[in-house]
């Protein structure tokens, strides 16, 4: 069976009006990957560029961008690296009211055990919960 990892574009195509042509490939890869004739993957970085292409093009409010992602991560046939951060960045984010590329830096400094983030956005990590490193 092959694997392939998906880009951005193809889930943007899939759940946004435009390409049609595109939207309709799009469809036949979830359902060959629906049906188990190919493995499909993508990865937080793909998701960072499909949040911000529906917040900054298509518009879309935080809540409705947190749905498209939770729609994407429960494709049939999709492999999520770090899938449970992912998960946890989504539940943050929509709890928190924060963007979802700054839960995911949140989840992950609580998960590798850090002493906090260093940002200059420290209002955005507090809302988090996310301890701060001051230097």
């Amino acid at each position: 069976m092959k694997r392939l990892f998906v880009d951005a574009n193809v889930f943007l195509r899939f759940f946004t009006k435009g390409d049609e042509d595109h939207r309709a490939r799009a469809r036949r890869l979830f359902r060959a990957a629906e049906a188990g004739t190919v493995s499909l993957i993508t990865g937080p970085p793909v998701l960072f560029e499909v949040a911000w292409v529906l917040g900054s093009f298509y518009k879309l409010e935080k809540g409705e961008i947190l749905d498209m992602l939770d729609r994407i991560l429960a494709l049939s046939g999709l492999e999520m690296t770090d899938r449970k951060l992912v998960e946890e960045a989504v539940r943050l984010a929509r709890s928190s009211g924060q963007s979802f590329p700054d839960a995911y830096i949140a989840t992950s400094a609580q998960a590798c055990r850090t002493d906090g983030v260093v940002t200059f956005n420290r209002e955005h990590f507090e809302k988090l919960g996310a301890s701060i490193f001051d230097f």
